[in-house]
């Protein structure tokens, strides 16, 4: 898993490319979120665009960084699911609890609208 990070409009964008899977990948998303909720930065977009496939514990660990950024008054979106990623999120229901977008624009656009009403 590699995983790049850039800026937009106070947004952070987080490239993932790799499995998200067990192991390096769940590491990796793990300790980058938490670097980022270190330095006060919990808008948080994650762009799937490059990751093929992602195990369970893939999923917890999407959660765990859901929940890490929610905990800090934070949001955490995602953005370019490939479609098996995206399957594996509707056969979970998680599709419910993630803001799911195909657009980048669209995506950083929402949270313009959650700084903007103040939530």
């Amino acid at each position: 898993m590699k995983i790049t990070g850039r800026e937009s409009n106070g947004v952070v964008i987080l490239d993932l490319t790799g499995p998200l899977i067990l192991g390096d990948g769940t590491v990796a998303l793990r300790d980058e979120i938490r670097a980022r909720l270190g330095k006060g930065q919990n808008s948080i977009l994650l762009n799937l665009n490059g990751v093929p496939y992602i195990d369970s514990c893939g999923i917890g660990e999407l959660v765990t960084s859901f929940t890490s950024v929610r905990n800090r008054g934070g949001e955490l979106k995602l953005v370019n699911l490939e479609k098996k990623v995206h399957g594996v999120l509707q056969i979970t229901k998680l599709h419910t609890i993630f803001e799911v977008y195909d657009d980048e624009a669209a995506a950083l656009h929402s949270f313009k609208k959650i700084q903007a009403t103040g939530r």
